[in-house]
């Protein structure tokens, strides 16, 4: 489909929900926030193609109008989002129009990092299932090659034993989500033990990136660990560089998955 169909039929989808907007809102502003909202769409049919989530895992955007507000899907299986089941929250992840649908569990993951981290306008939550072995044992996450240099120096990982004891390992309110966050700290990626993973961006392009990668990097590392010996990792100045050249190109997967997931 063409990229300006796309857009026209993003445009359109989400129109009842601008129409409420009326007079509180530029049309600029309106539009910026309809195109955030197609592409966060995109972002869950992306993750899933790329086999980052499957039923599980989701993804959101913070709003471009205003910090304290982000956008994430209904309850929805990420395949099967489109920008009509998108919603709005404040970031203690309360939704501002619900319209009686089913809330993510595991929202608040989104809304305390968003809080805690400024630069964040981006999270992707996902099970991705060689990304899982990194958080129950004693080898960490680290990268091993270019395309995931974002990882740096590794990936804390998240114990939600130490904040809530036993449970069936969901973050399901603030106080976890703040522990979450508080682990991720500055870096770019979070194991959750037992559960799974977080990786935000500062753009939409820029999270799905880092959780399709952080998968890869984990697939990558476990076949370089069943070869045996030790493993060279990147350093932290090859990671830093590295980096900075991947966030140049990195426009040129988002656009080769788009493709894929619109056509």
């Amino acid at each position: 489909m063409p990229v300006h169909d796309i857009a026209a039929t993003a445009l359109a989808s989400v129109a009842p929900f601008f129409s409420a907007m009326v007079g509180r809102s530029s049309p600029a502003a309106a539009d910026e926030t309809a195109a955030v909202i197609a592409d966060l769409a995109l972002a869950n049919r992306i993750l899933f193609d790329q086999g980052v989530v499957d039923g599980f895992g989701h993804v959101s955007v913070r709003s471009p109008k205003d910090p304290n507000r982000y956008f994430l899907a209904r309850s929805l299986a990420p395949a099967l989002v489109t920008e009509a089941d998108i919603l709005e929250f404040t970031l203690d992840s309360e939704a501002l129009d619900p319209r009686g649908r089913t809330l993510y569990t595991e929202r608040f993951i989104h809304g305390e990092i968003y809080k805690r981290r400024p630069d964040v306008n981006a999270v992707v939550h996902s099970h991705s299932p060689s990304v899982i072995p990194f958080g129950i044992s004693i080898v960490p996450l680290r990268p091993v090659y270019h395309m995931s240099s974002f990882l740096g120096t590794g990936a804390p990982v998240f114990e939600i034993r130490k904040v809530s004891g036993m449970t069936d390992m969901l973050v399901r309110n603030g106080e976890q989500g703040r522990a979450l966050a508080e682990t991720l700290a500055d870096h770019t990626v979070a194991l959750m033990r037992g559960h799974g993973s977080v990786a935000v961006g500062q753009t939409i392009p820029q999270a799905v990136y880092r959780g399709v990668y952080t998968e890869l990097n984990a697939r990558l590392q476990a076949e370089a660990l069943r070869l045996g010996g030790p493993i060279t990792y990147l350093e932290p100045e090859e990671a830093e560089k590295a980096t900075a050249s991947n966030n140049v190109a990195l426009s040129r997967a988002w656009e080769l998955w788009k493709k894929r997931v619109s056509e």
